[in-house]
This record gives C-alpha cells, sequence and structure tokens, in this order.
C-alpha cells in the first residue's frame, strides 16, 4: 500500500487557516488531517465541520477528520456536507455509549459516501477492533494520549501496529493503518516498517524548515 502523509492541522496558525492548508499542498502532503476536538471526550476545544467547509474550499486533497467526540453520530452528516472523505471515530466514545453504537456509527458513515475508520487510545488493546475490519476503510492507532499536540511516540504502538497489520492480512482486504502522535523523521522509519501506511504528523511538519523536504522523509523516501 502507498505511503501518504497527513499533516494535522491542529499545529497550524489559526488565524490563516486557509493559507496553511494550500501550503500543505504545495509542499507535497498527500491528506489533511483534522482533529475535531469537543472539550469533553478530550480536554480541548478545537473547531467543526464549519472549518472543515472553509478548507474544503483551499485544497483538493483528501480530508481526513478525527473524530474525538463523545456522540459523534450526531455530527456525521455535517461533516459529510462539509465535504470529509474520511471520518474516524473513536472506539472508546462508542463502546461507552453501547457497543451497537460502534456498527451503527461506522454504517452512518459508509451511508453518506465517506471512508470509515475507528480510533484506538494508547491504553485499548488493539485486538477490539478485529470484529470491525469488515467495515472498514482504515484505522486510526493513537501513538499519544489524544488531547493536546506535541508529545512523545510510546514506543509500544510498534508491536500494535505489527498485530494490526497481521488480523488485516487475515481479512484479505486493504486497509489502511494510520498513527497519530509523536512521530518524527527519526523514527517514522520504525513506524512504516511496522506495518503503517499512513503517518500524521503536525509539529513535526509545521516547525519544520523545509516541509517538501520533511514530508517525504515521513513518508519513507530517502532524501
Amino acid at each position: 500500500m502507498r505511503n501518504m502523509v497527513a499533516p494535522s492541522i491542529l499545529s497550524a496558525d489559526f488565524s490563516r487557516m486557509g493559507e496553511e492548508v494550500e501550503m500543505l499542498e504545495y509542499c507535497g502532503a498527500d491528506l489533511i488531517h483534522c482533529d475535531v476536538m469537543d472539550g469533553s471526550f478530550v480536554n480541548p476545544i478545537t473547531f467543526g465541520s464549519q472549518m472543515v467547509k472553509e478548507i474544503r474550499k483551499r485544497t483538493k486533497l483528501p480530508l481526513d477528520v478525527h473524530l474525538m467526540i463523545e456522540h459523534p453520530q450526531t455530527q456525521i452528516e455535517n461533516f459529510a456536507r462539509a465535504g470529509a472523505n474520511t471520518v474516524t471515530v473513536h472506539y472508546e466514545a462508542c463502546y461507552r455509549i453501547r457497543k451497537q453504537y460502534i456498527k451503527d456509527t461506522l454504517y452512518m458513515i459508509r451511508a453518506k459516501g465517506m471512508r470509515c475508520g475507528l480510533v484506538v487510545n494508547p491504553s485499548t488493546p488493539v485486538e477490539v477492533v478485529k470484529p470491525y475490519l469488515p467495515l472498514l476503510d482504515q484505522v486510526l492507532l493513537m501513538s499519544v494520549v489524544p488531547g493536546y499536540g506535541g508529545k512523545l511516540f510510546i514506543p509500544e504502538t510498534l508491536d500494535k501496529i505489527r498485530r494490526l497489520r497481521s488480523y488485516i492480512l487475515e481479512t484479505g482486504k486493504e486497509i489502511d493503518i494510520e498513527v497519530d502522535g509523536g512521530i518524527t523523521e527519526s523514527n517514522v522509519h520504525s513506524v512504516l516498517e511496522a506495518g503503517a501506511n499512513i503517518i500524521v504528523a503536525g509539529s513535526t511538519v509545521f516547525n519544520s524548515p523545509d516541509k517538501v523536504v520533511t514530508i517525504k522523509r515521513l513518508r519513507g523516501e530517502n532524501i
């Protein structure tokens, strides 16, 4: 599967978001990662579907929306209308409502014509996603505790990536493994070698003096 880089706009300058997104496309990003936080599932509040709608006007890149919110079903329609291409929801947020809520939410995302994904936090065993793999286009593994950016990568994530890739191979489906949190140019190769193919990076990209080179290196290219 093709390696892709999805810079997180959580690290962008919110006062000039349109220009930041255009810059990411110009510098070679494959996706735009949109971290939506509700102040409840995680402490910060970031933005909602209106921001995604405005971003959609400024780029042709796929919009990868990561919902860190308590009741994702209430927002699926809004993000579909806003132009999201992929919506990922947290296993933890859905499961605490009821187990069936997970499947119902994934079906809802698919019914709106978007790619769907399931997210698991560092403390959640990756095995919980196995029953849902037939419904998924991607799985997002958090390699930091979600909330604020700039945290250090949790090394145990590498084993979770390997196990998840083996489970996916058993299905015979092509399912992306996305990893989010603490990924840098120095540790990205271990993440890719473990089986991930979508790299989410916020501060690593936005703090880089040469974003073109950084994005290529995060994709696994030898520069």
